[in-house]
Parts: structure tokens; C-alpha cells; sequence
């Protein structure tokens, strides 16, 4: 359970850098923008496949100057990747022995029960897996460079238009964002539960599913203590005269600036190459 300090999604980490200083509305569409066109370029088109890693590896260049500028240590921002290591690794094997459309090519077999691993299906393991991983770095980028008062504002203003038609965008904002913000908290509690339940003999060792019946003593007072978070929460909201998002103001009002135009402008360049390079590429 050590792994769970390594999550930092939901984690706002306040830092004087171009990062932290757009607009929420920009950070959130353009995470959005971007992680779109990267599931979308794996299936543009057949004839692209040959070069079906050149979307990641420009998508990788791109985070990687991306990181830097938000003056965050490289350490922080990578470290929500080792909690899916697991996941990395499962998809990796599902799709090794998935077999692919033919032709494809065989570089191992048990004959026994017929079981054999492709080069075709390695490729597209590692290719989800990569995907997934440059996927994960960018939704950390957005929640350790925005604060969650900013977050709310953003996407209470991007959902602003829908209000004609009774959509409650203030109340789906908060509840994005409260939701995000349980996320480290539910991990610290769980962590210290953990080392409580160690503390008094609980033994976390064993097979996957020994393991597994060894989490319900931990994961029962962690829902519990969920729920008992939720409630005080709610009755502070209550004791404050929270009325949602009815004639509510803003201390500080989200502005569109100069560097929210040229990070726009960044994106969507990024996105239109993402899109493009596995067809101007040479086959």
C-alpha cells in the first residue's frame, strides 16, 4: 500500500509558473482537445498503422516541454504513473495473446492449449500502454497547476450555455471538483488505516486472492470514514448558506488574456500535428 503516497491526481501544488497562471477554462478544454486527438489517431486510417507510435512520440516531445514550464519536479508529475503499473502490464499481456487480423507474426506458441503471443499484439499492448501512461500525465498536469476554487469557476463557466435548457452547471462543477479533491484525501486515510491494521497484526501478504479478502477489514472503514467525510461536509455547506448556484459572485472573475490565446494556439497547432503525422511520415 506503500504505492498510494505516489498518487498525487487531485493534488494542488501552488507554484509561480505559465502553467498556473491560465485561465482554468484553457487548461481543462485543451487537456480535453488534446487527450481526444490522441484516441483518436490510432484509427485514422489502415494505411497509418505502419506508424502507429508516431502520434505517442510527438505527444511525449510535446508533455515533455510542457513539464518544465510548469516548474513542477519531474519526480511529482511521474510519480501517479506507478500506481498502474499493474494495468500497464495487464493490457500489455492481454493484447500480446489477443490474436490480431492476419497476417501476423508468431514469436511464441504453447501448443498445448494453443496459446501463442504475436508481434502484431506486443505492439498494440505497448501502444494502449503508452497511450494510457501520456494520458495520466496530462490530467495530473491540469489538477497540480489549477486549485480547486479555480477549477469550479472554469467549469461552471463552461457550462454556463447549458443553463437555458435547466442544466445545473454550477452544482456538476462542484461536484467534479470535490470529487477530484477526495482523491488524496480518501488515499491518505487509506494509508493510515493501513499501517493501523498492520499495527495490530493484519497480515496483507499471500496470493491475489488471499490478498484480496485481507483488504475488506480495510476497505470497510474506509468506506465508512467516506461516507462520515461526505456528511460533515454537507452540514458545513449547509451551516455556510450554500444555495448552489443560484445569484452567486465571484472573488476573483476568470479573464481570457494574451497567454491564453498563445497557449490555445500551441494546442491546437499540437492536436492538427498529432493528427497528421502518421500520413506525412514516409511508408
Amino acid at each position: 500500500m506503500a504505492f498510494l503516497k505516489d498518487i498525487t491526481l487531485g493534488k494542488y501544488i501552488a507554484a509561480d509558473s505559465p502553467l498556473h497562471h491560465l485561465d482554468p477554462r484553457t487548461k481543462f478544454i485543451s487537456v480535453l482537445l488534446l487527450m481526444s486527438a490522441l484516441f483518436a489517431a490510432e484509427g485514422l486510417a489502415p494505411s497509418a498503422r505502419k506508424h502507429l507510435f508516431a502520434p505517442l512520440l510527438f505527444f511525449a516531445i510535446f508533455l515533455s516541454f510542457i513539464v518544465p514550464l510548469s516548474r513542477l519536479p519531474v519526480g511529482i508529475v511521474l510519480k501517479n504513473l506507478r500506481p498502474f503499473i499493474w494495468l500497464f502490464f495487464f493490457t500489455l499481456i492481454m493484447w500480446a495473446l489477443w490474436p490480431p487480423p492476419l497476417p501476423y507474426t508468431i514469436l511464441w506458441r504453447l501448443p498445448a492449449v494453443d496459446l501463442f503471443i504475436t508481434m502484431e499484439g506486443l505492439q498494440n499492448g505497448l501502444f494502449f500502454s503508452l497511450r494510457l501512461s501520456l494520458v495520466i500525465i496530462a490530467a495530473s498536469l491540469l489538477t497540480l497547476t489549477t486549485a480547486p476554487m479555480e477549477l469550479t469557476a472554469g467549469l461552471e463557466k463552461i457550462f454556463n450555455p447549458l443553463r437555458c435548457i435547466g442544466f445545473p452547471a454550477h452544482e456538476l462543477a462542484m461536484m467534479i471538483t470535490i470529487s477530484m479533491r477526495f482523491v488524496p484525501v480518501l488515499v491518505e486515510e487509506a494509508e493510515r488505516l493501513y499501517k493501523a491494521q498492520l499495527a495490530r497484526g493484519a497480515n496483507f501478504t499471500g496470493g491475489p486472492i488471499q490478498r484480496a479478502k485481507n483488504l475488506i477489514p480495510l476497505l470497510v472503514p474506509l468506506f465508512i470514514s467516506a461516507f462520515a467525510r461526505a456528511d460533515r461536509l454537507a452540514l458545513a455547506m449547509e451551516s455556510r448558506c450554500y444555495r448552489g448556484g443560484t445569484e452567486r459572485t465571484h472573488f476573483r472573475e476568470l479573464k481570457f488574456g494574451r497567454r491564453d490565446l498563445y497557449s490555445g494556439l500551441t494546442v491546437l497547432a499540437t492536436i492538427t500535428a498529432v493528427l497528421s503525422v502518421p500520413f506525412l511520415l514516409p511508408f
